[in-house]
């Protein structure tokens, strides 16, 4: 490391540096240099809970929420990542089959329960969950099969007519998503228009877990949120590292030509990593209906969120997109509780900058990502 930072050149060094310090000095504003509010005489040093020294319990819980949320963030983007960063097919419909895919989820959930808008996590079982989940994995891998048959396995390597073509399916889903959901809604509610509406977790969920640290209490629902994102990231690890057919995808990614000639039907293993990807993204819309809610809109979040963690992360690196999801996670859940708040008007709700300036930062070090690797 020494060696490397020699050969260096200079003007490099300066805003490495520069960035280091950055780097530095959040991480020790968030450890011991914020103050908790006394709301008297605020500076600028003054945030929600204080320092991690002053409220651990607090630094703790931050610390969970960022994590929990990059297990989610790593469902939705790990399809993105296979779809975009591995078989580089520029699928800027991602964002679409988030919104459709919670929506299908929360209709299924709503015809097995019979309880109408507001159904309770305590009036719904696993099964009234899982079979939701799995409907519209289903549903949506079917979707995005049946896109990249009839639309995009014409244009492989024209990156510009895909982005094109992608942009216009999301348009139309987009817009069909307005017009026939929601269905189930409060009785003298208007049905349509792509209002928020929320999945209930499993009953099971609905508590509080004793982490016996700080008094910490959390959320077991989050809990198995994160645990869902690690299954996913172990079982495409396995499935694109220890058997053929994830052998062969990174093979017919490398070098289609001679994947082809060898007698490989490429064709049909990218539809199987199509479909994977897509199925991957409904996955992460149910997890992510029932965290939160779905509606009109997301779809250009999630497009976003997935576009931020494969470019930290690196095009085409499974441990990149860990990387990039807890990154982007922890500098989301940090930001909205540790920046300062010395005035109404400050200063968390520019949290979602800072996001941007993680993906300046790393590429302006690293220019294909923290573990990108060359196309």
């Amino acid at each position: 490391m020494t060696e490397r930072l020699r050969q260096t050149p200079r003007s490099q060094l300066i805003p490495l540096g520069v960035a280091a310090a950055a780097v530095l000095f959040a991480l020790l504003y968030v450890l011991v240099i914020a103050n908790p509010s006394t709301g008297v005489g605020d500076s600028w040093r003054t945030t929600n809970f204080g320092s991690a020294f002053d409220n651990p319990g607090a630094f703790v819980f931050t610390l969970l929420d960022a994590v929990t949320f990059a297990g989610l963030l790593f469902i939705v983007a790990s399809g993105f990542s296979l779809i975009f960063g591995l078989m580089r097919v520029v699928n800027m419909a991602h964002g679409s089959f988030y919104l459709l895919g919670g929506y299908i989820a929360y209709e299924i959930q709503q015809w097995m329960t019979g309880q109408g808008f507001s159904v309770q996590p305590s009036d719904v079982n696993t099964w009234e969950w899982v079979l939701p989940l799995l409907v519209a994995m289903g549903v949506i891998a079917l979707f995005g099969l049946a896109m990249q048959q009839l639309l995009l396995r014409w244009n492989q390597g024209q990156d510009l007519r895909q982005a094109l073509i992608t942009i216009a399916v999301s348009l139309i889903v987009a817009d069909q998503v307005i017009a026939h959901f929601p269905r189930h809604v409060p009785e003298g509610t208007k049905a349509f228009g792509g209002n928020a509406v929320g999945i209930g977790w499993p009953g099971w969920t609905n508590r509080l877990v004793d982490l016996h640290i700080w008094n910490v209490q959390y959320s077991l629902a989050r809990l198995v949120m994160l645990a869902l994102g690690a299954a996913v990231g172990v079982a495409l690890w396995l499935w694109l590292y220890r058997t053929k057919t994830g052998m062969v995808i990174r093979a017919g990614v490398d070098d289609r030509q001679m994947t082809s000639a060898i007698g490989i039907n490429i064709q049909v293993t990218f539809a199987i990593a199509f479909a994977v990807g897509a199925a991957l993204v409904a996955l992460g819309a149910t997890v992510g209906t029932s965290q939160g809610n779905i509606s009109q809109g997301q779809d250009g979040v999630w497009l976003l969120n997935s576009l931020v963690v494969v470019i930290i992360g690196g095009m085409g690196s499974l441990v990149g997109a860990v990387a990039g999801s807890l990154l982007f996670g922890l500098v989301t859940a940090f930001s909205t509780t540790y920046l300062p708040v010395s005035g109404p008007d400050c200063c968390t709700q520019y949290s979602p900058v800072l996001t941007f300036v993680l993906m300046a930062l790393v590429l302006a070090f690293r220019p294909r990502g923290l573990f990108g690797r060359d196309a």
